[in-house]
């Protein structure tokens, strides 16, 4: 009985090539990193009274929001059908010229 099975490779050994707690360091550090730059930026920003700005400028703005006056759905949708067909016939302006031009350009070239 021949016991030889001839040449058998070692099982194949992956080593980790990504150490997993690299990562979680690596994502903890830059967690870190960023709660510590908002959190001053928010601190510096409330010492020199920038917060009260901006939320004055988020209550003025609501303000005047409220006072304009929005359009109706038939208007929306009407608004939209002029956009498009605008968009389109400005497309096709800009195709006819551009075949234009490459008619003229290749007749000079020809000569």
């Amino acid at each position: 009985m021949n016991t030889h099975r001839g040449f058998e490779s070692p099982p194949l050994r992956q080593e980790n090539i990504v150490n997993i707690e690299i990562i979680k360091s690596v994502l903890l550090n830059w967690t870190t990193f960023w709660v510590v730059l908002i959190g001053a930026t928010f601190i510096y920003m409330w010492r020199q009274g920038q917060l009260l700005r901006l939320s004055a400028y988020v209550q003025e703005t609501r303000e005047e929001l409220k006072k304009c006056t929005w359009p109706t759905w038939d208007e929306l949708k009407g608004a939209t059908v002029v956009v498009m067909i605008s968009t389109l016939l400005l497309g096709l302006f800009t195709v006819g010229v551009d075949y234009v031009l490459v008619i003229i350009v290749s007749w000079v070239t020809k000569i």
